[in-house]
């Protein structure tokens, strides 16, 4: 039962992950696609939030299968 929150918990971070991401991602070709000439700057942010991103979701993963541990 316990690994079975544990999953649940995972798959949330990651659910969230993939739509901030997703979110991230279409912003950026949007903003691109307004001002090509912007476009290194653009990416760059972009970038950087994704990484961003990603680091919270495997934080919350890893707090989700280390939070869930009966002792």
């Amino acid at each position: 039962m316990v690994g079975s929150i544990a999953a649940i918990g995972a798959g949330l971070a990651v659910i969230g992950a993939g739509i901030g991401i997703g979110q991230v991602g279409g912003k950026a070709m949007e903003g691109i696609a307004r001002q090509p000439e912007a476009a290194s700057k653009i990416q760059t942010a972009m970038i950087i939030a994704a990484a961003l991103i990603e680091g919270a979701a495997l934080f919350g993963v890893v707090v989700a299968l280390l939070g869930n541990n009966p002792v």
